[in-house]
């Protein structure tokens, strides 16, 4: 028996019944679209598992005259404006949370960061204990720091309180776009598009999060 044989031939079937009562936020912040796409991928494949899925942008904090410098920036920010801004409520709206975030110098952005930095009142209250959550990322290079970012996602995670969903190698789909055990991670040219084909990699991990969030759900009934 091969190692992926070993590896994957005791994965539950992929046709199972789809999941039913998980709420679902995918929090993003992107620049150039990328991490959007990211995020819309996930809410695909979270549905297709049964989800109730809820897309959801952080505040941008950059002042408008230098988005205004970058056109890519300016138009992906024009064509998102009818994505919702995610609340506090959104957080405690839901059993599980995949978040999508470019890397800035092998961290999340102050954009997230700063959202981030305000749960402090649902922390201290509980509200965010045993929240499933995974996290997926970008950067220009195939070492600039995808890794470390998702991991810094989780860092906060296990502050919270909420139990991480990494993909791990629970797929062989996981393999072909890099292998990346720690969440989905993609780079991107300078022409802005996506080099790895990751659009199947995203679909499996949004539906292990919800299949996690569901098993955990059961549970606390």
């Amino acid at each position: 028996m091969g190692f992926l044989s070993r590896l994957f031939g005791n994965q539950p079937d992929k046709e199972t019944e789809p999941m039913t009562n998980v709420k679902l936020a995918v929090i993003y912040y992107s620049m150039g679209g990328t991490n959007y796409q990211l995020a819309k991928w996930a809410e695909e494949g979270a549905k297709e598992a049964g989800a109730e899925v809820r897309v959801l942008k952080v505040p941008e904090l950059a002042p408008q005259n230098v988005i205004d410098e970058n056109e890519g920036w300016k138009a992906h920010v024009e064509a998102t404006k009818h994505v919702p801004e995610v609340k506090h409520d959104d957080l405690e709206w839901a059993d599980a949370i995949i978040f999508s975030v470019p890397t800035r110098f092998g961290n999340m952005p102050a954009q997230m960061k700063q959202f981030l930095d305000t749960t402090g009142g649902l922390w201290f209250h509980g509200k965010l204990v045993n929240k499933v959550v995974s996290a997926m990322s970008s950067a220009q290079n195939a070492h600039g720091g995808q890794e470390a970012t998702i991991l810094s996602l989780y860092t906060s995670m296990y502050h919270w309180g909420a139990i991480v969903a990494a993909p791990g190698y629970t797929d062989p789909v996981i393999f072909s776009s890099g292998g990346n055990p720690y969440g989905t991670s993609v780079t991107v040219g300078q022409d802005g598009k996506m080099i790895e084909d990751v659009q199947a990699t995203v679909k499996h991990q949004a539906k292990r999060t919800v299949q996690v969030a569901e098993w955990v759900k059961k549970g606390n009934q």
